[in-house]
């Protein structure tokens, strides 16, 4: 239970720039507090405690603003970013890594008892007020966009958008994978690029074009090294996002060994 509360701890500083230390992640994390209290009316709905379990879920809703039913499968990682008026139904199924944010409905079409709610693969993320409905599957690494309605099953890899919910993307292509790497190079969370939307289109250009530009010019110094030259010797300085805070890098660090010293009994 402890390496699952260090694991979610890790989870908000991997996808909130805003956490800065641990202390502030236990106190002020509503999204955190609702995971941490599913998972004890799991622990009674599990053993026919029904009635206790949905107590305590109540009790959490109260407290965070997330009502989250006590039969709802989580998975590892889960992280629930803002945290109010997320509904998460009895029969819904949440694969690991999975992002969510506030006002968010996994919810259901039907009053027929059975498997009636949202089923999410691994690395889904649903964008604020968004609402995914029925018996769904949603597939891995798929974004849902802010407000969508969606109720038809959505493939890997899809970014799903507006009402009713469309696919504008389609998995990732060889052009994709390589934005994503110069993405990640560069400090810039490319994901979820949509045909549609003219300025994460022109980004997603000129990543394209900064990686062509670095390949011909690892081909020319390789050319010129074969001639007798000696260039490009030295690798180019990686460009990391904070590079111009110098406490950046010590503020990491921090936060990581506060992270890993971490014990629950203190």
């Amino acid at each position: 239970m402890f390496s699952r509360i260090k694991e979610d701890i890790n989870s908000v500083f991997d996808r909130d720039p805003a956490a800065r230390t641990v202390f502030e992640v236990l106190t002020n994390y509503p999204g955190m507090h609702a995971i941490w209290g599913h998972r004890l009316a799991k622990w009674f709905w599990c053993r026919n405690f029904k009635w206790l379990g949905r107590t305590i879920s109540t009790l959490v809703r109260w407290l965070t603003g997330v009502e989250i039913h006590p039969g709802a499968t989580l998975g590892k990682r889960f992280f629930i970013d803002h945290g109010m008026g997320i509904v998460i139904g009895e029969t819904a199924e949440i694969g690991d890594d999975c992002t969510i944010y506030h006002s968010v409905t996994l919810g259901g079409t039907s009053w027929s008892a059975g498997k009636r709610h949202p089923t999410l693969g691994n690395n889904v993320v649903i964008g604020a007020g968004a609402k995914v409905l029925g018996p769904l599957m949603i597939g891995n690494d798929s974004r849902i966009g802010s407000n969508a309605v969606v109720v038809k099953d959505v493939p890997d890899g899809a970014t799903v958008i507006g009402i009713p919910g469309r696919i504008v993307n389609t998995k990732a292509n060889k052009s994709d994978e390589e934005r994503q790497k110069m993405a990640k190079k560069f400090g810039f969370d490319a994901y979820a690029v949509a045909t549609d939307d003219p300025v994460a289109k022109a980004i997603g250009r000129m990543l394209d074009h900064m990686h062509l530009m670095d390949k011909k010019v690892a081909d020319l110094c390789k050319e010129i090294n074969q001639l007798g030259g000696n260039i490009c010797d030295d690798a180019l300085p990686e460009l990391k996002v904070g590079e111009f805070d110098e406490d950046e890098k010590a503020a990491a660090k921090r936060r990581v060994d506060a992270v890993e010293s971490f014990d629950p009994e203190i």
